[in-house]
Formats: C-alpha cells, structure tokens, sequence
C-alpha cells in the first residue's frame, strides 16, 4: 500500500529530512519513498515526481480514461502522468482519473494546490492548514509530524467515535484537522481552501429488461475482476461464503487455469462460524480453501497491533479477523487479495433496507385513518404494543430513524458522559452529519438513499478503512472489483424495485447469479467477520482481565461516568455478552489507541 504526505507552502532547508520525519510514523523502515521538495511518496503503489517547481503525488490503483496520460503513466509513472494533466487540465485532470487513489499538486508559480480523493473514497487523504502552509497526508500521523502543525485532541471527535465506532470523515479526532470524503477534491489558492465533490453518484429509475440486465452484470463482473488483476503478483481472494466474496472467487477462477487459492476465516463459537458457506462455494468453484480459526488468544495479541495501525481509534472488531485473514494469505506467499467489500452498499443486502422500508410504508396511511382508528387503538390496547412500537418509529424521519438501535441512543448523554465532557460537544453533530449525506443524494427512492448513505459512512469511513489498514499491517495489497467505477453505475441504474424486491434483499443479483453461484450460497444470509468478542471476554480470563484493565483506565480519563462503565460490565456478564460487548471493544480499542499513541 502508498501513502503520501508533505506541504504547500514555505518549505525549510531540511524539507527531505522533515518529510522523512513525516513518514516514519506510517512506512516501514524498508520500503521505498520518492521525495520532491515539499512532498514524499512512499510503499508499494505511491509516486512523486517534479517539474520546475510544480510537484505531484499519487498513491493507489489510478486508471487514466486519457490515452496520453495512460501512455505517460506506462513510460514514466504516475505521477508524471498526473504532473503532465494537471499542466494541461488544471484540476478537470480529475475527469480523466479513475481507479482508487489520492493525489497532490502543488504549483509554486501559480500559487495553488490541488488535494483529491478517488470517487468511492477508497484511498484516505487528510489536511489542515497551518498559518499559510496547507500540510496534507495519508494519514493523520504524518500531518501531526509536521513541527507546524499544532493540534489536540478534539472533544466532538471523542464524542464522534463514541457514536459512530469510528470517526467520519471530514472530522478528526484532532482539532483542526480534517479528511476528504469521497468523490471530494480541495483547491487552495492564496492561502484560501475551496472544497467541492468533482464526482457524485446519479441513480436512475428507467425500466430496463431484468435479463438484459443480468447479463450485463455477468460482462462488467469479468471485466472488474480483470482489471484488479496484478500482472505478475501472486493473488488470492477473502472468502466469507457470502454473495460477493464468492462471486469474485468465482469469477477469478473462472479466469484461471489453476485452482484459485480462496482464505477464509472460522470462529468456534455457536452463532459466529461461517465456514461451511466458504467451503460450499469452493467446493462449487474448484478452488483451493485455506481455513483459520481466529482464538481469543489471536484476539489478544492483535488487539495492540491494531491500536497501533490505525491513525485514528478505530473501533470495528472485525477488523481482528481480517488482519489475520490477510495475514494467513501473506504466509502462503500471496501479495495481492481480491475483497468482496461493496456488494452490499450497491445491490441493497444490508437487512436495514428491508427493514426501514416497512417503516415508510406507514407515511403512505391516510392521514384520518391514522388519527382516527390506528393510533388511538395502538396507545389504549396492550396487544398492540408492537403496533405502537412501529408508529413511534416510523414517525421519525429518515435518516435519524436509522440511528434509534444506536447504543448512545438508549440511554439519555448525562448517563454516559461526565457534565464537563459534554460541555464540550455537541450531542446532535452525528446526525447533522448523516443528514447532509442524505440530502446530498437530492430524490431518490428510499432504499437509494439509503444506498448513498452508506456508501461514505459503511464504506469509506469504515469497512474500507478496516481492510485496507489491516492487509497493511499483514503486508497484502488489497482490491476491490465490486467498487470499480463501472460496477457501481451499473447498480445505480437497476430499479429501485428490482434491488429490493418486496423484503427480499438482493433479489436482482440473486436472480442474476441463479445459475453461477451455489445454492446454498444464494440461501445464505448475510454475517460477515463478526467477532464473538464478548461471548469470549466471558470465557476466556487473560482477555477478561485486558479488558476490565482498560475500562479502569478509561474511567481515570473522566469522559464517562464511573457509574456506566460499572453498568456496563454487569450487563456484559449477566446475560448481554454480544450486545453489550460490542461497546466494551470500542471502549478498550479507544483506550489502547491512546496508550499507544502516546495520548
């Protein structure tokens, strides 16, 4: 994997050694970095490159849609490329770019930058300004390395990882400090930020055939995976047994002569082991399974290295099972996974589409028939409890309603959070932010706008964040075919009807994928890496006593009250184990994220 840091504007005389300083934190000592005077690229997949005094950086898998470009990239590299657009485009050079990447140019004659991310938000770029100096990076790490930079930690971002088990972008949990979103591009010219989205998804309800359709994904679906494919890497693919993570199996050995090496990961806990799926869909293929069972042992003594990896707490716990997943490929001599992310954001799989599509079906009740019979019945009759339960919730607006399961709604702030804390935050920044991605989407059916939402906040803030920082670690690059451009056009052009069919989730693709995938596979619903962490914080001392560790030490913190982590503990061990256990983690990543980084 690339990173890419550095700075706009006034550049020391011990610029290489500064941005060697800015690297240490996020590149192993080994690999390679190119340098400019006033940025660095560094890893497997970065590029820098100098012209006069304008400079370019590039990381990831760019795709030039301009043939000259494309053919610069090839005799040069990248970053040439993108020197050579630039200088051509000015940033309209972002029009002929695709593929997952981050880039900078910084043109000193003209005094102007140019920051972007790709469209999915695949690769991460943060930036801040300090004086007149823009410092940009990667990773927040190496903008904190910059001697200009002075920031601390920030009370809403805290607050933010709370809510969203991560922290979304454009906030950080550094005050001042901030990341792209995707699709997003910054200009900054004399000292002034411009911040615009040069990409935005456009969804389409036109009525096309279903099998013409289904065809279709069958041609895109080879053609993505050809295109994720290295030359001369040896490549295998994660394999949960789901839909997506067989269908790029599939495909992949379909394009191959030899068994398709596939890695896939069990628990053995009741409730969290899926191998059996993984095995159906090799068995189905012809590939090669490779299996390893995660222990809470493995939990353990990763949970360190985690903390460590990321920039920011980081507080998905699946993200233990796919470090280990790419790190069980890495030992058998794979450099490159191909991942199914994505499938679900863009063919609607996730159960709350299903789910929240009940809820608006109440908004179509006449009014008076509500006011009138519905509503009295349901508020007097205790058999209507239920009844109740979904008025009361399908009263709430989109996207709030989403978050009513969130575990910071269940109890009022002032029981989780110390009065000095939320002093300091504003408890309805979440939702603001959800909001204004929703009303980015402008009309759409629900379920597309639900499919927008989650394309940042599912995706790039977190399922992507997660794979890719965790194949870091294990020292896999790592693909996405299903989150290639031309993939996700394709599923926003499918009828907002023929994704959702009813309550059946994914039934185009099903319907598409009848005769290629395994039946079972087609049955199976959806899961994912899940990590039985709190069944095995019950079970297991050694990770009983790491976590209650540092819960204490959380308490000496002061933001939560001692009262609630008290209670939390007790319901974690008195019958709530996975429910309650999924805080208790983002609680201890939070915890280990701060000692490790020294906060």
């Amino acid at each position: 994997m690339g990173v890419i840091c550095g700075w706009h504007g006034a550049s020391p005389e011990t610029a290489d050694a500064l941005l060697e300083s800015m690297l240490s934190p996020v590149l192993a000592p080994e690999a390679g970095a190119s340098l400019t005077r006033a940025m660095a690229a560094g890893g497997d997949a970065a590029w820098a490159a100098q012209r006069e005094k304008c400079r370019a950086a590039i990381e990831g898998h760019p795709a030039w849609q301009d043939p000259e470009l494309a053919r610069l990239a090839v005799e040069k590299d990248h970053a040439h490329a993108l020197l050579e657009g630039f200088r051509r485009h000015g940033s309209g050079v972002l029009e002929r770019l695709r593929g997952d990447f981050t880039l900078v140019v910084s043109d000193e004659d003209h005094h102007r930058a140019l920051l972007a991310v790709d469209r999915l938000g695949i690769r991460p770029l943060a930036w801040t300004l300090a004086g007149n100096t823009l410092v940009f990076g990667s990773q927040v790490s190496s903008i904190l390395a910059h001697p200009a930079v002075e920031s601390e930690l920030a009370p809403q971002g805290l607050f933010n990882y709370l809510y969203f088990h991560m922290v979304p972008s454009p906030g950080t949990l550094f005050s001042g400090i901030h990341k792209l979103q995707p699709g997003e591009c910054l200009e900054f010219r004399d000292g002034r930020v411009e911040q615009r989205f040069y990409w935005q998804l456009e969804f389409s309800e036109a009525r096309e055939d279903r099998d013409t359709l289904a065809e279709e994904l069958h041609r895109h679906l080879e053609g993505v995976v050809r295109r994720c494919l290295p030359e001369d890497l040896p490549t295998g693919t994660f394999l949960s047994g789901g839909l997506d993570s067989s269908t790029v199996t599939g495909v992949l050995q379909k394009l191959s002569d030899a068994p398709v090496d596939a890695f896939a990961i069990g628990f053995d806990a009741e409730g969290f082991d899926e191998m059996e799926y993984a095995r159906a869909t090799a068995q189905h293929f012809g590939a090669t399974l490779h299996e390893y069972y995660v222990t809470p042992r493995d939990v353990l003594e990763a949970l360190p290295l985690a903390a460590r990896a990321y920039d920011e707490p980081f507080g998905n716990a699946s993200a233990i099972p796919a470090y280990y997943c790419a790190k069980f490929a890495r030992e058998h001599g794979k450099a490159v996974l191909l991942a199914g992310d994505g499938g679900d954001e863009i063919f609607a799989g996730n159960a709350r589409y299903a789910k929240q599509k009940l809820f608006d079906l109440y908004g179509r009740v006449p009014a008076l028939l509500k006011t009138a019979l519905i509503e009295p019945l349901a508020n007097h009759l205790p058999p209507l409890r239920k009844v109740k339960s979904y008025i009361e919730q399908a009263k709430v607006p989109m996207p709030e309603r989403m978050e009513t399961y969130n575990f910071l709604h269940r109890f009022a702030l002032a029981e989780i959070f110390s009065p000095d804390f939320l002093a300091q935050v504003d408890g309805e920044a979440p939702i603001r932010l959800l909001r204004q991605r929703w009303q980015q989407c402008g009309e759409a059916p629900l379920v597309k706008q639900m499919l927008f939402l989650d394309h940042k906040f599912t995706l790039a803030d977190n399922d992507l964040r997660k794979v890719n920082r965790m194949c870091e670690l294990a020292g896999i690059d790592v693909r996405y075919p299903l989150l290639q451009e031309e993939m996700v056009e394709f599923a926003a052009r499918i009828p907002a009807d023929m994704l959702l069919q009813g309550q059946q989730l994914r039934a185009f693709y099903r319907y598409a994928m009848r005769d290629f995938l395994a039946k079972k596979t087609l049955e199976k619903h959806k899961h994912g890496f899940g990590l039985p962490f709190g069944l095995w914080m019950k079970e297991y001392a050694p990770l009983q006593e790491f976590a209650h560790d540092r819960l204490e030490r959380v308490k000496a913190r002061g933001f939560l009250n001692d009262e609630f982590i008290g209670r939390i503990i007790h319901a974690q061990e008195t019958g709530h184990a996975t429910y309650y256990g999924v805080f208790i983690w983002v609680l201890i990543m939070l915890e280990e994220w701060m000692q490790t980084h020294g906060q």
